[in-house]
């Protein structure tokens, strides 16, 4: 059978990756430069829709940004000085070709595509309402949710009625959405998930990361601000603040794995921040050691901080081959097994003998921590202890990604001790809260409202989670009803 890789299955999913473009000859070009920037954010998917003045066109496929349109004859189907793109991940909605992103539709105002990055967590509870009104939906993703909140509203201008759909649906989302006229831009009040803005000559460029301006020869302008709604139109820009003023909660885990290291987040450097964070664990949670050895490649820059402050010398322990795909064929278990070197495998002249030291980024179900720890002292290392740049992941995320139910994540089931024994590790720690604040030059109280959503490790989540909610009530009355009878 074909399934995802052993070391792919035990980490918090990137949610998606948007990049737009407007007012630029052959945008649709750019555009997936921008998105092969963005690849690590989604790889299950990805799609392109441009405007020509005309008639807007699309080119969705499964798989990479590679391979789909890295060709002229894919960017020739797609002309036009206007286009916006997507890489995705399946946090909700099946992994299927009506879920690819943008999506398109035709509107009473004509074609309106959109791109989203986020997570819709009212998007069944607004659905319903709408099925039984009689929308006809083409997809399971709660992105298309917008779009027919768009087409059912009963103000008059297109950007009113988008204003209107964005008032009735809560959670997380940057958006790139086309229309005949131009470009808007949006991103949630809370700024949950992000966008940047740039310019390439007189073009506006949009993109979920900084690396992606960076990688198409953009200028960085400066962060979609939260709430915040920017409509080009004629090549001119104008920004719009529809929603009350929130205290802005955008997810910290950008800082610590989802992002490139590359990109400049919030104003700071992901790489900075990432060593500042290993600096950090490293004097919370000291251990005598020959080696500080990253689990690559998100570990690396923690494992960095971790090094310099500590003073352990830092080594490549593990070597990850970067030509294995994030499928494989898995005939047998033995083979299954055996696969797991095919991505990562230890540098035993490096580690036997010695004790050692591993960084990573998280720890999900932990079955990845288990099978690396495994790995070293099976190329001889006499002590492993495992250092996480991360608090525990104790709760799922409901903002666009791809988490475990909470009944999985080992940390919702284990205190530390438990969680160190499963992994089988001489010794386990992880930062912090507090710690991981510092490192981000910003402190949590609990008397003030944290300046992230740090909601997978405290449970804060910063909106209502209406279809979660509903969705545990009825499994709870359904165990009632299951106990009483």
């Amino acid at each position: 059978m074909l399934s995802t890789h052993p070391f792919a299955d035990d980490k918090l999913r990137e949610e998606c990756g948007v990049f737009g473009v407007c007012g630029a000859d052959t945008a649709s070009a750019i555009v997936a430069l921008g998105l092969h920037a963005l690849q690590h954010r989604g790889q299950e998917a990805t799609g392109i829709t441009s405007f020509d003045g005309k008639e807007f066109h699309s080119l969705r496929a499964m798989g990479h940004v590679a391979g789909n349109f890295d060709s002229d004859a894919a960017i020739g189907q797609l002309p036009g000085h206007t286009a916006c793109g997507h890489v995705r991940y399946s946090t909700t909605g099946d992994t299927s070709m009506r879920n690819v992103q943008p999506l398109f539709a035709d509107l009473a105002s004509g074609g309106f595509a959109v791109a989203h990055n986020g997570n819709i967590s009212n998007a069944m509870t607004v659905k319903r309402e709408l099925v039984r009104t009689g929308a006809i939906f083409q997809s399971t993703s709660d992105t298309e949710v917008i779009i027919h909140l768009v087409a059912t509203s009963t103000y008059r201008t297109l950007l009113d009625k988008f204003i209107d759909a964005l008032r009735q649906v809560e959670g997380a989302y940057s958006l790139i959405c086309m229309t005949p006229e131009g470009m808007i831009v949006c991103r949630d009040p809370l700024g949950i998930r992000p966008l940047v803005m740039g310019k390439l000559g007189d073009a506006y460029i949009f993109a979920s990361e900084t690396v992606a301006l960076d990688v198409v020869g953009a200028t960085y302008e400066r962060d979609v601000e939260p709430g915040e709604i920017i409509v080009i139109s004629k090549g001119q820009l104008r920004s719009i603040h529809p929603f009350p003023n929130h205290h802005a909660r955008p997810c910290v885990f950008e800082h610590i794995y989802f992002s490139r290291p590359d990109s400049i987040t919030g104003g700071s450097s992901v790489y900075s921040v990432r060593k500042a964070i290993g600096a950090e664990l490293a004097t919370e949670n000291p251990v005598q050691a020959d080696l500080v050895i990253p689990v690559p490649d998100s570990g690396v820059p923690a494992a960095i901080g971790y090094a310099q402050k500590s003073g352990i010398p830092f080594e490549l322990g593990i070597i990850r081959s970067h030509y294995v795909g994030r499928t494989f064929i898995q005939p047998s278990d033995n083979i299954r097994h055996l696969g797991v070197k095919l991505k990562h495998n230890a540098n035993r002249a490096l580690v036997e003998g010695k004790n050692i030291i591993l960084v990573d980024d998280s720890i999900v179900r932990g079955t990845t921590s288990l099978k690396i720890v495994q790995m070293m002292r099976d190329a001889g290392a006499k002590e492993v202890h495992m250092r996480i740049a991360s608090p525990p992941t104790r709760h799922s995320c409901f903002y666009g990604v791809d988490t475990p139910e909470r009944s999985k994540l080992l940390a919702a089931i284990h205190d530390v001790k438990g969680m160190q024994d499963f992994i089988h590790a001489d010794s386990l720690a992880f930062i912090s809260i507090e710690g991981l604040y510092r490192a981000l030059n910003e402190e949590r109280r609990n008397d003030i409202r944290p300046q992230y959503c740090d909601a997978c490790f405290t449970g804060d989540y910063p909106t209502r989670l209406t279809d979660h909610d509903e969705s545990s009530a009825v499994d709870q009355l359904s165990l009632l009803a299951e106990r009483i009878n």
